[in-house]
């Protein structure tokens, strides 16, 4: 059933609630809890490479509690099967038949962490869940849970006994960014609220599901002015051509873009997408969607100064 629309009051209330909510498990990281808030209004999924330590855990189970979800979490490694991901077809003996035994994927949040661990062909059980919402198995197709949001987490300083994200993986990441390390007064604060326990574990739901997928078709109905989209496929255009990149954005980054566009408006209070929101989540949403000449797979580090200087190259409608 089709979720109702919410209005501009009451998504601004809901978003408002999860950012407090969120920033309560994760002190100091506005950002980040915003990117994560942008994924969550444009049905997208959020690949988090950072340094261990930094909250990476935290931002996903902190998301699911606030929004009365089920929360999974997959660690991935070089002997992770297909089956331990989607789920399998098992022998019950009561009914001496097979039946179906459902995978972790059946979440409203799936934390992959270190999805790089895994050969790709068991990263490559999550594409269909993450483009689609659904899995296969045996020729049945099944529904996953809505709203359905994968958080993967990278390490970045690590080589040894990872693999690559094959590009058709990368590209169904709605957007990768980083969390970063604490300032000062903000790691001293942290020490502080944990002395009674991890924050997260204390969080109550602000939202239920329901109210999600409200927001998330507020989301939908922003308005996206001709010139805002057609300076959205400049952008993509833009990274094709560039001499510095070995390939360009696809055509699911521009949707990806003008999606995070319009998302990106309704967690700021707007009804209405302007260029500074597809200026500020081009890096995010394109980066690791392109290529850098002589870029080694394993490295891809986004390319962010390549961006800036393809967003140079494009003029800002007006």
């Amino acid at each position: 059933m089709k979720p109702p629309d919410a209005t501009a009051a009451a998504a601004a209330a809901s978003i408002a609630r999860l950012r407090e909510n969120l920033g309560s498990a994760l002190l100091g990281k506005d950002e980040a809890i915003r990117l994560l808030l942008v994924a969550l209004a444009g049905r997208g999924h959020v690949l988090l490479e950072d340094v261990p330590g930094v909250g990476k855990t935290t931002l996903a189970k902190a998301l699911a509690r606030s929004i009365s979800g089920t929360f999974r979490r997959i660690q991935f490694t070089a002997d992770l099967l297909p089956a331990d991901v989607i789920g399998s077809l098992v022998w019950s003996p009561g009914t001496d038949a097979l039946r179906y035994e459902p995978g972790p994927v059946f979440a409203n949040v799936l934390l992959a962490d270190e999805i790089n661990r895994t050969p790709p062909r068991t990263q490559s059980s999550l594409l269909e869940a993450m483009d689609e919402h659904t899995v296969t198995v045996d020729g049945e197709t099944r529904a996953l849970p809505d709203p359905f949001v994968v958080v993967a987490t990278l390490n970045p300083t690590e080589s040894a006994g990872t693999y690559p994200l094959p590009d058709s993986q990368l590209d169904r990441f709605f957007m990768r960014f980083d969390i970063g390390l604490p300032d000062g007064p903000t790691e001293r604060l942290v020490l502080e609220r944990h002395r009674e326990g991890r924050p997260v574990d204390r969080l109550e739901p602000v939202l239920t599901p329901v109210e999600v997928l409200s927001l998330q078709a507020a989301a939908r109905n922003v308005r996206v002015d001709d010139r805002v989209a057609a300076y959205v496929l400049a952008l993509v255009a833009a990274t094709r051509r560039h001499p510095r990149l070995e390939s360009g954005a696809s055509p699911r980054a521009s949707l990806a873009l003008y999606r995070a566009a319009q998302a990106a408006a309704l967690v700021d209070g707007r009804d209405y997408a302007i260029p500074d929101d597809v200026q500020s989540l081009a890096t995010a949403v394109l980066g690791h969607r392109v290529v850098r000449r002589g870029e080694s797979p394993s490295r891809r580090a986004g390319a962010p100064d390549v961006l800036d200087d393809v967003a140079a190259t494009v003029a800002v409608p007006i």
